[in-house]
């Protein structure tokens, strides 16, 4: 992926350490192990911020340490702020079709912990996006866990990270959000492989496919292995992989992101078609 074709966005925020977001367990990078256990609370990279953190007023445990300024590789920030100013680029082309203004997230830098709209957040939870304050958070060293702990590497893979957060960000603006908190008001359930937990991540991944579709149109800057990278991230964080890892059995009925097999359906939905009528992840079976 020639991300340096992606030019700067001017969203990207990096966190000072004042914002005092908790740690678990005395401070530190979760490993493996603690990530499952935040799993089956609705866990990994592309949790549901209605079910994890609106709806809990904050992340589980009990602050022990407040957050670090944010140690940032300049590469890193350089490629966050390219991806982002495509997602920028893309998104605001489409809303535009739709005779809409699309407003642009922020996209804040953390290490450690970080306090948000949405409750305090630390590095153990990945990548999230919070609804009350429109910002996608992201602490760097996630990337290296992406690699490390499951298994995907590559520019690209990194990239559709960032792209399914923003994708949560359409969703807020276009009203998905407030429709699945009525939705879950009248008793539809959140978790299950039926889920609106499980509809709102797919959805998000699709969206993630429509920014590929449009950025590779824009910018020509995917190269050869991109598009299986990201694929490949996909199929690692199903809950079907990741509770099979973690427990040796999978449960349906406490899916949250749905199974590998879906998220690879709705990303390729999303790239082949870049066409957001598309994803209606809320008709039919997801």
């Amino acid at each position: 992926m020639d991300w340096r074709k992606g030019g700067s966005s001017s969203n990207v925020e990096v966190d000072s350490g004042g914002g005092g977001g908790p740690r678990f367990g005395g401070g530190g990078r979760m490993g493996l192990g603690g990530l499952i256990v935040l799993a089956l609370l609705g866990w990994i990279f592309f949790k549901n911020p209605l079910a994890l953190l609106d709806q809990s007023g904050g992340l589980p445990g009990t602050p022990t340490q407040s957050g670090q300024p944010a140690q940032v590789d300049p590469e890193q920030q350089a490629f966050v702020s390219a991806v982002l100013h495509s997602t920028e680029q893309s998104w605001g082309e489409i809303f535009q079709a739709r005779g809409a203004t699309y407003v642009e997230p922020k996209l804040h830098l953390f290490s450690g912990g970080v306090a948000t709209a949405c409750g305090g957040a630390t590095t153990a939870v990945g990548p999230f996006y919070c609804p009350g304050d429109q910002k996608v958070y992201l602490d760097l060293a996630f990337f290296q866990q992406l690699q490390d702990e499951l298994h995907s590497s590559g520019d690209f893979a990194r990239a559709y990270v960032i792209a399914h957060e923003v994708g949560h960000h359409v969703q807020k603006l276009t009203g998905v959000f407030d429709k699945v908190r009525q939705l879950q008001q009248r008793g539809v359930p959140m978790d299950g492989a039926d889920g609106l937990s499980v509809r709102q991540e797919l959805q998000a991944d699709c969206y993630a496919g429509i920014w590929a579709n449009h950025s590779q149109k824009d910018l020509n800057w995917l190269q050869p292995g991109d598009i299986e990278s990201a694929l490949n991230a996909a199929s690692h964080i199903g809950d079907d992989a990741l509770q099979q890892q973690a427990q040796g059995r999978v449960r349906p009925d406490t899916f949250t992101h749905g199974t590998s097999a879906q998220r690879v359906k709705w990303f390729k939905a999303g790239f082949d078609s870049g066409d957001m009528a598309q994803c209606d992840t809320f008709a039919g079976e997801p």
